[in-house]
């Protein structure tokens, strides 16, 4: 690896932040109030280049939107084959056609494999951080600092999960909290078996919960579903299916899914 990518390095050795990818969203959302803020504050030739810079970005933008109008824009086609021939004085017209037609043709495309990769539960409901954390403060240092959480859902851990020490762990799962199975429902066959889980895909309340492995309303999970027999068109055995979570865990004490086929 070259010298410079200390920074690459660091990451594949030990990861990211549980909060980077909300981290990076709020950091992304703040650029136009920071672009507004040089816009109004910068002085001399400081502000000259910088508004120069905005130019070559405002035009390369709208040179981006127009391309995009273009798509639906008449244009010449060449006339199809009829039985009745055409005069002289006609031969260089040609019927117009629209652009539409292709992007129609698009969005169906999209549209059928958005279907393919729907959810039963499209839409859940938020969950705030401090419903799902608890401040906990024990010891010296962390009750002056309330820098440890408890999470108060039900969550997965592989395995081969092992806890960091006291003094250096940042969230804790509790024991009662962890789940390895789920009842899961085959919505073709009709039938519900306990299956193993293997891992916890999306949370989509946050990436962060994702990487925590909180099980709530709404998470895809990826069960093992080797005691079904389920097998593919080519002849395999299909060792793992993704499904998502119907039921509220923490208030049922069981966690119920659906299987996405």
């Amino acid at each position: 690896m070259p010298q410079n990518e200390y920074m690459e390095r660091f990451t594949k050795q030990h990861g990211r932040r549980f909060d980077y990818e909300e981290r990076k969203r709020k950091r992304e959302a703040r650029e136009a109030h920071h672009a507004s803020d040089k816009a109004q504050n910068l002085r001399g030739l400081r502000a000259k280049q910088y508004a120069e810079s905005r130019r070559k970005q405002k035009i390369q933008m709208k040179k981006t939107l127009r391309a995009h109008e273009e798509r639906n824009v008449k244009s010449n086609a060449p006339a199809q084959d009829s039985s009745t021939p055409i005069p002289n004085y006609l031969t260089d017209r040609s019927n117009p056609s629209n652009a539409k037609a292709l992007s129609s043709a698009i969005k169906n495309k999209r549209n059928e494999k958005a279907a393919k990769f729907s959810v039963p539960l499209p839409k859940v409901r938020g969950i705030s951080e401090e419903e799902m954390f608890k401040v906990v403060k024990t010891g010296k240092k962390t009750a002056k600092k309330s820098w440890k959480r408890m999470i108060t859902k039900p969550t997965f851990v592989g395995p081969d999960f092992t806890r960091r020490p006291v003094k250096y762990e940042r969230f804790i799962r509790p024991m009662g909290l962890r789940y390895k199975k789920a009842n899961v429902t085959h919505p073709e066959l009709g039938v519900t078996v306990q299956l193993p889980i293997i891992s916890v895909k999306k949370n989509p309340q946050n990436p962060m919960y994702t990487q925590l492995g909180v099980l709530t309303k709404g998470t895809i999970v990826e069960f093992n579903v080797s005691e079904l027999g389920l097998v593919t068109a080519g002849g395999k055995v299909v060792w793992g299916r993704w499904g998502q979570i119907t039921n509220n865990p923490e208030n049922d004490g069981c966690v119920n899914a659906v299987l996405l086929v």
